[in-house]
């Protein structure tokens, strides 16, 4: 009986030991979770730090080895830390000595501003005696001075003439004009009080120096003018009004080309059901060989919709980052889509904190890529050598990195920052590795994202657009001067021309394609450095 209650006993202790082991093991496995959560928070908070705080240069910092002695710990002894001093002390009065030492500048003969007007300031000697002294020489040097901005009144005077009374007389007079008066000049807005030159200041001084009309209308006041922030949202609109099938042109050339990059941004607007600024996005597109790049704007959406209206008769290589609208391009006829190896290494490079090995491995073979890249621009190679290299040395580059990508997407978290950005790269990985095919294609998309930096920079300091057609506006201003400062056009002396002419060519259905930047600068003969500058 007694064995009876023991077995008994033994069972029932056997199967609460099982059960304890089971919670025990459950128990492990939460705090696994936990603790891979806790780790996965922790990158997630180091990587928005960054992003927030940090440097965002794309640069590997080497980290201590926890192998290596620690400099000022424990582990030196008495006598190293004092050869550590010496050491340090020494260094120290080197940089000392070579913050003290002069070094002749040797003047840089064609300088930068060699094509800048010169006003010469003659000094002579108040002590010179014409006696005593002859003159054997001079000794000249160099300041670059500016004027301060002035507003001034272009008074334009007409001068009229009438037939005289003697040829008045005459039959001569039936076929002459009784009065003669030269033509008004042609301006970007009849009848307007606001001179090319003006609207150009005001137009620039938003969109290429990012100062909103508001801080210009007090710029004005403080240079003797009062003006009204309306007066001037006049003038823009007027302009923007005559330029834009100048811009509807570019559109059009962008979009004519076989290779395109595309991107997108936003851009807070005022919603006035709302009564707050929303965010909107504005997409831009770029040629990369002509180097003509145009703004979109449709109501701020970043919907698949506009996508396709930008795309829609678009023909050829499309490249773009990994948003996922793209991918419905992806099997279309006539279009091949490109992928961005930058939007791929910073990836990685977010993942250094989480995986420093497997971040570091992908970095290295992007890398490599990017050497390829600056080796084929240091030889000045055509687009077809261009291709033949990147096939004798990318290639295999890119093959084991798709072998290291399937081999590791299965073995890392998948809500880890190193599993995402393996993730993201193997998901596009067709799309990264088909830029081989064409030498003119790009690496990345690193162009259309420097035509987008300066909206970025906008923004900060006008915060919003006030409507959608204010939105609209910045877009085709951006469009025009973004591309003039990709092509090496000087936009002051852009604008100040085009504004002139385009009343003549479009009062007279001229081919405006003649004013875009490209087709412009081959008709003059500016400097890239030239500027409006008033006499001294």
């Amino acid at each position: 009986m007694a064995t009876k209650d023991t077995d008994i006993q033994i069972k029932e202790l056997t199967e609460e030991i099982a059960r304890l082991k089971e919670l025990s093991n459950l128990k492990d496995q939460i705090i696994d979770e936990k603790k891979r959560t806790i780790d996965n928070l922790t990158n997630t908070i180091y990587w928005l730090r960054k992003k927030i705080f940090g440097k965002m240069s794309e640069r590997i910092t080497s980290k201590p080895d926890s192998a290596q002695l620690d400099l000022f710990g424990e582990d030196l002894t008495d006598e190293e830390k004092k050869e550590l001093d010496k050491e340090k002390e020494k260094e120290e009065k080197e940089i000392k000595k070579a913050t003290k030492r002069k070094t002749r500048k040797i003047r840089d003969k064609n300088p930068s501003w060699k094509d800048l007007p010169v006003v010469e300031e003659i000094i002579d000697s108040k002590e010179k005696d014409d006696i005593r002294y002859r003159r054997i020489g001079e000794e000249i040097s160099f300041k670059l001075a500016i004027v301060p901005r002035k507003i001034y009144v272009k008074k334009i005077v007409r001068i009229k003439y009438a037939l005289t009374a003697k040829t008045a007389l005459t039959q001569e007079a039936e076929v002459l004009p009784s009065v003669v008066i030269a033509p008004v000049p042609t301006s970007a807005i009849p009848k307007g009080l606001a001179d090319t030159s003006l609207l150009t200041d005001i137009i620039l001084e938003k969109y290429l120096y990012h100062m909103p009309f508001y801080r210009q209308v007090q710029r004005f006041g403080n240079m003797g003018l009062t003006i009204s922030s309306s007066t001037i949202g006049d003038w823009f609109s007027s302009v923007c009004e005559l330029i834009k099938p100048l811009y509807d042109e570019l559109r059009k050339d962008v979009l004519s080309t076989n290779y395109i990059q595309i991107d997108e941004s936003t851009l807070p607007v005022i919603d006035n059901e709302k009564n707050r600024a929303v965010k909107g996005y504005i997409w831009a597109v770029n040629d990369p060989m002509s180097k003509n790049v145009f703004f979109y704007y449709d109501g701020g959406s970043r919907a698949e919709r506009v996508a396709r209206i930008l795309l829609k008769d678009f023909k050829g290589a499309v490249q773009s980052d990994g948003y996922q609208v793209y991918n419905k391009f992806e099997n279309q006829k006539g279009k091949i889509m490109l992928g961005c190896w930058s939007h791929a290494r910073r990836k990685f490079f977010d993942a250094l904190q989480d995986n420093e090995e497997l971040a570091n491995y992908a970095i290295d073979k992007i890398r490599l890529l990017y050497e390829i890249e600056s080796e084929a621009e240091e030889n000045n190679l055509s687009f077809e050598e261009r291709q033949q290299l990147r096939n004798d040395k990318s290639w295999p580059i890119l093959e084991k990195f798709e072998e290291w990508l399937q081999k590791n997407y299965v073995t890392v978290l998948p809500k880890s920052i190193i599993g995402k950005a393996i993730a993201y790269t193997y998901s596009i990985y067709p799309k990264l590795v088909r830029y081989i095919m064409d030498g003119r294609y790009h690496l990345d998309n690193n162009l259309i994202e420097n035509a987008i930096r300066p909206l970025a920079i906008g923004r900060k300091n006008y915060m919003f657009c006030g409507n959608n057609e204010a939105a609209i506006k910045a877009a085709i201003m951006y469009s025009l001067i973004g591309t003039c400062k990709a092509s090496g056009i000087n936009p002051v002396a852009w604008f100040d021309d085009i504004l002139n002419k385009m009343p003549e060519y479009l009062q007279n259905n001229k081919d405006i394609t003649e004013l875009l930047p490209n087709n412009w600068q081959k008709t003059q003969n500016l400097h890239k450095s030239d500027k409006i500058i008033p006499e001294p």
